[in-house]
């Protein structure tokens, strides 16, 4: 089959299934992007550029719609080259979001579509609002609702979506949710795999060295921001650190945001250490940054309690491997967590808002070895029933099939 995929970063989502399809060498396998680094043996890349952004003039509402519809033309401008050099796809596949794919069907009228539909915006539930300490200023509300504009433009522009989470699926409009499939992606469970013996050994990332012996509670996400629940989780280190004198805490992230607003100056970081720093032992509390994916998986093996929080967005990746690590898991009872872990089966789940009940939850496990024991066998286990990758591109294969027709 000739499979033409489009995501601005490449490989995003579809590294598995791309990495699959290629190892197969039965197919021809395309992908459309914005340059980048990344290489994949078997994939023909064909890069875009965007040759300018939003026009300053444009309303500030109308200008991510903009950038969509920018994309959307350098993205058919690089398919109709394909075409005219003799390339039309059995199947496209891609990522919505940032409307590259709006305009393919006048490329390739015909062709089958599968798109990744990743969240549907509202006004007056989910991560809007959610957090009292943001309150909600209406004057942003436009600008809410305009980022659905490339989302309904997916929704009725023919093709199949499909989605990783029944809490994904259910932010869409009801009409729309015969169209779109959940596909719950999945995780190597080799590579992310408990280790029995990682409390025996030095784990070091760069110059912060964690002991056996001591215990290791880790926090990660792409950035640390309130959307991850990184305020949260600061107010409760102090309670942590004073009822357990050996134990480390560690936080993976970057100083920028990946997900709701600014501050309008410095970093979350800087703000939250202005808050509690006075109250943390900066010989126990580690600030890592971005880790490379080997001291990542390292970390999870090692980690006595891993917390999770989020707002009701979409789940990362992290939660993912932390389960399939075989992690004592602490996480938000937000429904993106909840449909993974349940609380006291696969993991312990506490109220979104209080770092109080956050510490309590991390000092359990610190100090409750059965429970923390059980939990994580039921975490590896709930990983290997529902993200093992065998069942993901098996799912995906079916849903190609469903597609194509």
């Amino acid at each position: 089959m000739r499979y033409l995929f489009v995501h601005q970063n490449f490989p995003g989502q579809f590294l598995h299934l791309v990495r699959h399809l290629t190892r197969q060498n039965a197919h021809e396998v395309v992908f459309i992007s914005e340059p980048n680094q990344n290489a994949m043996p078997g994939v023909r890349r064909v890069s875009y550029r965007m040759n300018r952004g939003a026009n300053p003039e444009t309303n500030p509402v109308a200008q991510e719609f903009e950038l969509a519809t920018l994309r959307a033309e350098q993205v058919a401008r690089a398919a109709r080259t394909l075409r005219g050099l003799g390339f039309t796809p059995d199947i496209i596949i891609g990522h919505h979001g940032w409307g590259e794919m709006l305009n393919l069907g006048d490329v390739f009228p015909g062709v089958p579509l599968l798109g990744y539909l990743e969240f549907f915006y509202h006004t007056d539930r989910l991560d809007v609002g959610f957090d009292p300490e943001f309150p909600n200023d209406p004057e942003m509300f436009p600008r809410v609702r305009a980022k659905n504009a490339v989302n309904l433009l997916a929704l009725t522009n023919g093709g199949r979506g499909q989605t990783p989470t029944l809490f994904q699926r259910s932010t869409y409009p009801n009409w729309s949710h015969p169209a779109i499939s959940v596909l719950a992606e999945g995780v190597d469970l080799g590579v992310c795999a408990p280790d029995p013996e990682a409390s025996g050994r030095d784990l070091v990332l760069g110059d912060v060295v964690v002991r056996p012996g001591e215990k290791l509670v880790s926090y990660v996400s792409r950035d640390l921001e309130p959307y991850r629940g990184f305020h949260i989780v600061m107010r409760a280190l102090p309670r942590i650190l004073q009822a357990r004198p050996d134990v480390r805490i560690v936080l993976v992230g970057g100083d920028g945001v990946s997900y709701g607003a600014r501050l309008a100056e410095g970093t979350w970081r800087e703000h939250m250490l202005r808050e509690v720093g006075r109250s943390l032992d900066p010989s126990r509390v580690h600030f890592v940054g971005k880790l490379d994916y080997a001291s990542y998986a390292e970390l999870l093996k090692r980690s006595d309690a891993h917390v999770y929080l989020t707002y009701p967005f979409v789940a990362s990746w992290s939660l993912r491997e932390a389960m399939a690590s075989g992690c004592a898991i602490v996480g938000s009872d937000t429904a993106p967590v909840q449909e993974f872990i349940t609380d006291r089966k696969t993991g312990l789940l506490t109220p979104f808002h209080n770092p109080r009940k956050l510490g309590d939850a991390v000092l359990e496990l610190l100090e409750d070895d059965k429970l923390s024991r059980r939990l994580r066998r039921a975490a590896r286990r709930e990983a290997e029933r529902t993200l093992a990758m065998a069942d993901y591109i098996a799912g995906y294969e079916t849903l190609i099939r469903q597609t194509i027709g």
